[in-house]
């Protein structure tokens, strides 16, 4: 069974920066795509990035595109997001996903960590 469990959230102000962690136990980490989803209050869970199984295939939201950067170390199990620039409605629990293809949809990923929370002041 994967687990994955998330680390790095907290309050920042607009323009500032976060890098987001989640580790990954229980199967191969290679073998999965991990993806970055988010959810505001009263919002549906929403899509913000991908990585393919190595690391030369990332994917944006239009809406974190040139701020966000996907990366993985799969040395060390574990996938980040970088976050610059951001904005007060990038505010929300930010959730880590795994699954063994590619997809930017909630539904097509089969593993999740428990979220942590990203709160941007204006």
């Amino acid at each position: 069974q994967v687990q994955l469990v998330e680390s790095g959230g907290g309050l920042v102000q607009a323009g500032g920066s976060l890098r987001l962690s989640c580790g990954f136990s229980g199967r191969t980490f290679i073998n999965y795509v991990m993806g970055w989803f988010r959810q505001a209050p009263g919002k549906e869970r929403e899509f913000v990035s991908r990585i393919s199984w190595t690391t030369d295939n990332t994917y944006y939201a239009d809406s974190v595109k040139g701020r966000f950067t996907i990366s993985r170390d799969n040395a060390k199990n574990t996938v980040y997001l970088q976050m610059n620039s951001l904005k007060p409605e990038d505010t929300g629990v930010y959730y880590c996903a795994a699954n063994r293809y590619l997809g930017i949809r909630a539904g097509d990923y089969d593993y999740w960590g428990h979220g942590t929370q990203v709160t941007v002041s204006s």
